[in-house]
């Protein structure tokens, strides 16, 4: 994780592997061209109803599409979509599918997507982010169990017309449509197989690329679909995806050649890596924040004031400027800036007093709620392997500790996934986290605070007047209103802080500029479908 030294023999030693990689095509078998992709952490499923990292969404988009999908651009774009209709009301989407296959030659049809959708939300599923799908009528009582799935509001008309019908006019559902909760998925194999259904042997694909190979915590490779509608526009004929927990080691194989692209690097490289290697970096704006969650089911977390408290003694801009030093922006409030119907008007009361002051109003707060010497506030701060986090854990554990030496906090690293499940289950007092909007929306922060977004409510907090407004907002019309109803939602979010907002997030991605078809967009997916190689171009365009 630490910043690179070695500028001397080190860097002459990569250039020399670049150019040697620059001067031929990457190919298997002296045919295939082939993509080796750096992933960040090692998925731990690759079903779309079973997973809910990024990591696992790089690869689960690269073999599946739903009604819409990314373009190079991150933005949607008709997937297995032909046209579509929108009732006046909002309330009842109509979907005409193209004709397409999945990778054994059976057709993909509306029926695949009925049975998805009834899979994902059945309770018994277990699927983690079945909470993102609650715009979908009746999707909350069936993953509660209080519905059976075959009242999803999703229905088959016939083989090639799908209704989806809301609880609420949802203007973004276009965007939530690209996220791989609302993928199809192979009934015929699903049902023969059950859960083992994604293993190599069994799966079948409708997106550009197929699974041929998973080795844990080694690789995952997949190869082109033949039966890919848009098969012959892909140029890329194999993907390898390398879990990268190590950055340093990750930028290393880049620079060597070993790698063609990774989605993150230590910010800290990131002078040295603009100094060697400067067209392969690219930095910008992101639609995420990292920001730490209170297990508010814990004793000592259920007082507002001792979350305000813990809030206000961290130095966001120190972890912004010195430690991840690539452009992030302190986080005054829980939604980044720039989400689309959004005023942005929520904000944290105390984040602009200076931090000694904020700490000695940690600290009073603190007293207040019946801590001090003879009542020391005692948790433990768990924190993911990946990227910078390792580095930011010992700054916040001393910025806590520097409220009062009564506050003792000890700090504990967890492989990311693990971190996640914990997260999810609540098996943790107080932990980091990151979040990613899935589609350009204000809701797709919030729903992370509603009472009954579980398990992605990992504060389990619960607040009767913010469901309401979130409820109220979902069921307005008109833009305006229901961005100012989210926002107040905002505001009693932030002054009750479940969630303490760190960071809004950048992207930082070491690209080799041979690749093409990498464009940078603030949803940062960048699917393999459309990318190349710049000395195949030629050979991509003629198909």
């Amino acid at each position: 994780m630490g910043i690179f030294r070695q500028a001397g023999a080190l860097a002459l030693a990569g250039a020399a592997a670049l150019a040697l990689n620059a001067c031929g095509r990457s190919n298997v078998d002296g045919d295939s061209v082939v993509l080796h992709r750096g992933n960040m952490a090692e998925p731990l499923s690759l079903d779309p109803h079973k997973s809910s990292g990024t990591w696992e969404n790089n690869i689960i988009g690269d073999m599946f599409i739903g009604l819409f999908t990314e373009n190079a651009a991150g933005e949607p774009i008709f997937g297995l979509t032909e046209s579509y209709e929108v009732a006046e009301d909002g309330l009842s989407w109509t979907f005409t599918l193209r004709e397409t296959e999945w990778s054994d030659g059976e057709p993909v049809t509306a029926h695949d997507f009925e049975f998805a959708f009834q899979r994902i939300l059945d309770p018994a599923t277990l699927a983690q982010y079945a909470s993102l799908l609650y715009p979908i009528r009746n999707a909350r009582g069936v993953n509660t169990g209080e519905l059976d799935p075959s009242e999803v509001g999703v229905r088959a008309i016939d083989d090639r017309t799908l209704v989806i019908e809301l609880e609420f006019p949802a203007p973004y559902l276009r965007g939530l449509l690209t996220h791989y909760t609302t993928f199809p998925v192979p009934r015929h194999v699903v049902e023969r197989y059950g859960d083992a259904w994604v293993q190599p042997q069994n799966i079948q694909t409708n997106g550009a690329y197929r699974l041929v190979a998973w080795r844990a915590n080694n690789y995952i490779h997949l190869t082109r679909n033949e039966r890919f509608w848009d098969n012959e526009n892909v140029c890329i004929d194999e993907v390898y995806y390398y879990p990268t927990v190590d950055n340093a080691a990750a930028e290393r194989r880049v620079r060597n050649g070993e790698l063609d692209l990774i989605i993150d690097f230590a910010g800290q490289s990131l002078p040295f890596l603009r100094q060697q290697v400067p067209d392969y970096v690219r930095v910008h704006p992101y639609l995420g924040l990292v920001y730490f969650s209170f297990n508010t089911t814990l004793e000592k977390f259920s007082d507002p004031r001792v979350r305000n408290a813990l809030g206000m003694a961290i130095d966001r801009e120190f972890i912004a400027e010195n430690i991840l030093r690539a452009g992030q922006i302190p986080a005054h409030s829980f939604i980044p800036p720039g989400v689309d119907n959004y005023p942005g008007t929520a904000r944290i009361g105390w984040f602009d007093a200076p931090v000694e002051e904020r700490r000695r109003l940690a600290r009073e707060l603190l007293e207040e709620a019946g801590y001090g010497p003879d009542n020391p506030l005692r948790f433990t701060y768990t924190f993911r392997a990946t990227g910078d986090n390792p580095r930011i854990a010992p700054v916040v554990q001393q910025d806590w500790q520097l409220i009062a030496d009564w506050v003792q906090v000890d700090i504990q690293v967890v492989e990311t996934q693990i971190h996640y499940s914990n997260l999810r289950s609540t098996d943790y007092e107080l932990g980091d986290g990151g979040w990613i909007g899935d589609y350009n929306d204000a809701y797709n922060f919030l729903f992370l605070a509603e009472t009954d977004s579980v398990p992605m409510n990992y504060s389990r907090w619960s607040n009767e007047t913010y469901d309401t407004l979130v409820a109220q907002a979902n069921r307005t019309l008109d833009a305006d209103e229901r961005g100012s109803l989210l926002a107040e939602a905002e505001q009693i979010m932030l002054n009750e802080m479940p969630y303490i907002p760190i960071v809004y997030y950048v992207n930082k991605s070491l690209v080799n500029p041979r690749v093409t078809g990498w464009e940078d967009n603030i949803v940062h997916i960048h699917r393999t479908r459309w990318m190349c190689f710049s000395d195949l171009a030629d050979g991509q365009a003629e198909g």
